[in-house]
C-alpha cells in the first residue's frame, strides 16, 4: 500500500517540479504558502493537480450543519486536488496549507493527461493511487458514521501503521513515527484534543499502545 501511497518507484518530483529536471516539458512554478494560506476552496474551477514539495496541506469540506470536516492531512511526496484529471470541474473540497513554508508543485491538468498518455507505468500508479485514496476516504466517513471514537482511534493508528510503521525485530512492535500533531489527529478521527487525550491515557493503561510526540509503539499482542 505504501508503495502506491507515496510513489516511491515513480519520481513525481521529477514529473511535476521541472526545477529539479531540466527535461520536463510543461510550465511550472512552485509557490510557498504560510500557515492558514489557502490553495483552492470549494466551488473552485478544478484545473490543476498538486504535489506537496515541503510542508502539510489539510483537505476537507464543510457539511450542511457548517461544521469542518477533515479528510486527510497530507505531507511532502503527496498528491492532492487529483480529481482534475477524472473530470470534475469544480472543487468539492477545501485545500489549505498547516505550516509556513509549506512549497506546492502545481501541474494543469490537460499537462498531467498527456503525460499519463505517454507514460503507462505513470497511469498505472495514479489511477490505482486515486482508487486506493477513495477506498480510504470511504472507510473513514463509514467509521465517522457509525463507530465510537475509541474505535475511530485504533483503526486511524492501524492507517499510520501502514505508511510510517515498520516491526520492531526484538520486541514485535510496531513503531510508527509520524508528522501530525495530536491536533490533526483528532480532527481526522472527528473529535477534539482533549478526547484524545484521554483516549490515548486509556489505551496505555490498558497496554495497547505508548504514545510519544512523533512516535507511537502498537504493543504486538493487540
Amino acid at each position: 500500500m505504501s508503495s502506491i501511497w507515496y510513489f516511491e518507484d515513480v519520481n513525481l518530483f521529477n514529473i511535476m517540479c521541472p526545477h529539479k529536471y531540466k527535461d520536463a516539458g510543461h510550465s511550472h512554478s512552485s509557490k510557498n504558502y504560510k500557515k492558514n494560506d489557502i490553495i483552492y476552496t470549494e466551488d473552485d474551477t478544478a484545473d490543476k493537480i498538486y504535489l506537496v514539495s515541503n510542508g502539510k496541506i489539510k483537505i476537507g469540506y464543510i457539511n450542511e450543519e457548517g461544521e469542518e470536516i477533515i479528510s486527510a492531512i497530507l505531507s511532502k511526496g503527496e498528491i492532492f486536488g487529483e480529481k482534475a484529471i477524472l473530470g470534475e470541474e469544480k472543487r468539492n473540497e477545501f485545500a489549505l496549507a498547516l505550516e509556513n513554508n509549506t512549497t506546492i508543485c502545481p501541474i494543469a491538468a490537460d499537462e498531467m493527461l498527456e503525460l499519463i498518455r505517454g507514460n503507462r507505468e505513470l497511469s498505472l500508479k495514479i489511477y490505482k493511487f486515486i482508487g486506493f485514496r477513495l477506498k480510504r476516504l470511504e472507510r473513514r466517513l463509514k467509521l465517522l458514521l457509525f463507530k465510537d471514537t475509541k474505535t475511530r482511534l485504533k483503526e486511524y493508528l492501524n492507517e499510520l501503521a501502514l505508511d510510517y510503521g515498520y516491526k520492531n525485530t526484538v520486541s514485535g512492535d510496531t513503531v510508527i513515527k509520524h508528522p501530525f500533531t495530536q491536533r490533526e489527529i483528532a480532527s481526522l478521527i472527528g473529535t477534539s484534543r482533549p478526547t484524545l487525550n484521554i483516549l490515548i491515557n486509556e489505551l496505555q493503561e490498558e497496554g495497547y499502545l505508548q504514545f510519544d510526540r512523533k512516535e507511537i509503539i502498537l504493543k504486538k499482542n493487540n
